[in-house]
Parts: structure tokens; C-alpha cells; sequence
């Protein structure tokens, strides 16, 4: 069976014709919206089931509306109104709804849908997304794909809505690898699993005959790198995620942590221990010549690209205390950036570049406390959006707007993955089989 993430957008998606054209445009229920972090409401959105096309397609109406719903409700931007509460029975999505009815229920926004059975097996799901207020078309798309994929077009669909409601880019249709753990705290298995966003369609990719740690996506969502300890020295492994072959890029004696891919997919920056220190180095994946980017007596490493390739964060303690430090990308002169005024003592670790470019995420230790994260490439606006006993490992969402990490109880209990809006709002706890850490979020699927 294929993989449903294989498929690109436009397999997805059909040609439309002008029932389902826009007839208004964003900018109406934009200018209404103000995603402002001290002091937001989120928007209240109808969602009826997608109407059948036949009485055997009632279910998957009702799961793809169901995983939409679900999908806007825990972005924290989107209250979704119960179904108890509506007023009109939508039968026909090809006829314009009575906004009145909507209107009495305080909705602002109403997405419609169908979903029918083609003669030749396939799914068809069409959608139209309404401003209440002004009683405009904001949005209206068909696809059709195999019945089995119908989560992932529950996905596509919602990242048009949030997409056509909020300005921004949505991070719905996306997978996130992380390392699955099993058994007692002292002998765990860990074994390298993928899954949707939202912790459905886990697969996983290792066995746990080794140990693996800090998987990353390239930038076509195709292929992972990360770092597994065998009876040897630990090597760095790129996996194809589709295919399921592997190949070796290096042993790396004194490997200490996190090698990532470079925007363009073509190199890989990772930190080398040598001794009592560690430096940062950057490995061509074609050619396989490896260049050394720092020379200090300290401890560099988890490096991380900005998006567009200029520049890496990373973390030193070449100042005493591990700091977050920004450099060029072919190396040069480091600057910090991370300064904690309430706590002197404060030691940073694990920067993650922000999609957008506008903010890195960190792990923060201090006080007996670890918290998550961002701060400007330019060392202001420093905030702390959650903190606990071993929050680590931020990773951002495609869009850049929400973050995901694990957080650690300790004890007899084990590892289990959060997210959080970046303005601190909205923490949730994300559905995992086990016990679940070292999250990566990959880009948004094309």
C-alpha cells in the first residue's frame, strides 16, 4: 500500500469549477481578526458533518469533520460550537446557507461539506468555507484520493481554513518523528516512530536493537538524519522515509549531539567531541568533506540553520555556563544572545531556529526549573512560555506558530510530548502510544 503522505497536494486535488470559486476575499474577515497573545478570543466556528453522498459514506463524513474539528479546537485559535447548537440541518453544500441562523448561534465562521463515492472507489470530499457577517465564499476546494488517505484530507482541508481565517500558513498537514520508549526507567528501548501532527498513523522506523537519539527532517519531509549508538562508535544514519532504506553518512567518534540538515537539504552541521571540548562541523552529504566551523577550548554544540541558510545558533559554554550563541553559516565570529535578568544563573541549551526567521526556541535551567522558550535572533524579547521539573527539546511547527517538546516527570514514569502556542497559551498534551521524547516537527507536506 502507498504511503497517503507520498501523495502531493495537487494528486490531491481536482480541478474546480465555478460553483466552488471564491466569491469574496479574506481581507473582509481579516481585518475582524486580531491574533493578539495578551488578550485573544478565539474565533467561534460551525462545523457540520460532511454531508453523505450516500448513507455508506456517513461515517467518513463524520470522521473527516471530526479530525477537522479537532485539529482547529487545539490550535487554541478556533472554539469550534457544539452540534447541539445548531439550527439549520445543512443537507445541500451547492445552496447558500441562511446566516441568520448562524448568526444566532454567534458563529462567525461556517465550513461546509460532502464527501461521496466515486464508481471507481475513490473518495471526493468538497468544502466550502463562509464569513457568517458578510455572507461571503471564503474558501471552496474538492479532492479525491483513495478512501484510506481520507485523514489526510481532513488535514489539507483544515490547513485551509486556518489558512483563510488567520492570514498565516497552517501546520495541520504534517508528521512529527520522535523517539518512542518502552520499559523500565534503567533498560529502555527506544526506537525511532513517526506519526501525523496530531498522534494518529504511528509507524515506526527502528526495531530498538540500538540506541537512537535526536532525529531531524531534511527539508523535503523525505529523509531523516539522526544518531544511533551501537556496539561501536555512534554513527549519523539518513533514512528515507518513504523508501525505508538507510545509509550511513559517517562514524563520528566524539559525536555529541543533534546533526541537522541545511535548508537546502545538502549538508549536515553537527558538533564533534575532541578531548575535554567539542566544535561544530558541517559534512557535504555529496562530496562527504567535512568542514570545521568552531576552534574553542568549550563545549559547542546543537547547531541549528536559520531558514534562509545565513546563519546558526547554537549552544557554548565558552562563557562559563552554556549559552545560546549566533554565528555566521560558514563560521566567524559568535555573538550571545541569551542573557537571563531575573536569573544570573540561568544556563541555555538546545536552540531551534523558528521557521519564520523571527524567534529561536531554547531550553532554559534554573531555579530547579526547566522551561521552554523563544527569543529573537537579536537576543530581545526573550519569553518564557512554560516551565516544570525537565522540559526539553523544543521543535517548531511548520508555520512557526506552535511548538512541541517532551517533558519528563521523572520516577517510574517516563517522557511524553506537549505542544504550546509561542505566545504561552493553549499546553497540550499530544497522544502517544508510550512514553515518547527528542520530538522534530517536519515541514509542511507539499
Amino acid at each position: 500500500m502507498n504511503n497517503p503522505q507520498s501523495f502531493t497536494r495537487r494528486r490531491f486535488m481536482m480541478a474546480t469549477g465555478s460553483a466552488f470559486a471564491m466569491l469574496g476575499a479574506r481581507s473582509a474577515f481579516a481585518q475582524r481578526l486580531q491574533i493578539n497573545p495578551d488578550n485573544f478570543q478565539p474565533i467561534p466556528i460551525a462545523i457540520p458533518n460532511f454531508v453523505p453522498g450516500s448513507p455508506a459514506d456517513g461515517q467518513v463524513g463524520a470522521d473527516v469533520t471530526g479530525v477537522i474539528t479537532n485539529n482547529l479546537k487545539r490550535s487554541g485559535l478556533f472554539a469550534p460550537i457544539d452540534q447541539a447548537a445548531f439550527i439549520e440541518k445543512i443537507t445541500n453544500i451547492d445552496v447558500a446557507p441562511q446566516f441568520q441562523n448562524w448568526k444566532s448561534i454567534n458563529a462567525q465562521a461556517l465550513a461546509t461539506g460532502r464527501v461521496t463515492r466515486q464508481p471507481d472507489g475513490r473518495l471526493k470530499a468538497e468544502f466550502r468555507l463562509w464569513d457568517v457577517v458578510s455572507g461571503q465564499q471564503l474558501a471552496g476546494q474538492q479532492y479525491v484520493t483513495a478512501p484510506e488517505y481520507w485523514r489526510r484530507i481532513a488535514h489539507i482541508i483544515s490547513d485551509q481554513i486556518y489558512s483563510r481565517l488567520t492570514g498565516e500558513k497552517g501546520y495541520f498537514d504534517s508528521r512529527v518523528v520522535f523517539v518512542d520508549e518502552s520499559g523500565p526507567s534503567e533498560r529502555r528501548i527506544k526506537k525511532l516512530a513517526i506519526m501525523d501532527q496530531d498522534g494518529a498513523n504511528v509507524r515506526y522506523l527502528t526495531r530498538g536493537s540500538d540506541l537512537v537519539l535526536t532525529p531531524r527532517f531534511s527539508p523535503s519531509s523525505q529523509e531523516i538524519t539522526y544518531m544511533e549508538f551501537g556496539q561501536g562508535d555512534p554513527r549519523v544514519y539518513l533514512f528515507n522515509i518513504e523508501t525505508g532504506q538507510r545509509e550511513i553518512v559517517g562514524n563520528f567518534p566524539g559525536m555529541s549531539f543533534s546533526p541537522r540538515f541545511s535548508p537546502d537539504g545538502q549538508r549536515i552541521i553537527m558538533s564533534l567531541q575532541q578531548g575535554g571540548n567539542s566544535n561544530l562541523f558541517v559534512m557535504d552529504l555529496r562530496s562527504k568533506a567535512t568542514t570545521r566551523l568552531t576552534d574553542t577550548p568549550a563545549i559547542d554544540t546543537s547547531p541549528c540553520y536559520s531558514p534562509d541558510g545565513s546563519q546558526i545558533c547554537f549552544e557554548s559554554d565558552r562563557g562559563g555556563k552554556p549559552q545560546i550563541y549566533v554565528m555566521p553559516a560558514q563560521g566567524g565570529a559568535a555573538q550571545r544572545i541569551s542573557f537571563a535578568k531575573d536569573d544570573v544563573n540561568a544556563s541555555y541549551s538546545t536552540p531551534v531556529w523558528s521557521p519564520r526567521g523571527d524567534y529561536i526556541a531554547f531550553t532554559r535551567q534554573g531555579g530547579g526549573q526547566f522551561s521552554i522558550g523563544i527569543i529573537k535572533p537579536d537576543g530581545t524579547g526573550e519569553r518564557l512560555l512554560t516551565s516544570g521539573f525537565h522540559n526539553e527539546g523544543p521543535t517548531f511547527a511548520p508555520n512557526g506558530r506552535v511548538l512541541m517538546f517532551f517533558r519528563d516527570p521523572g520516577g517510574n514514569s517516563g517522557p511524553s510530548l506537549y505542544t504550546i502556542d509561542i505566545s504561552g497559551r493553549n499546553e497540550l498534551k499530544v497522544p502517544t502510544p508510550g512514553y515518547a521524547s527528542d520530538p522534530a516537527w517536519s515541514p509542511l507536506l507539499s
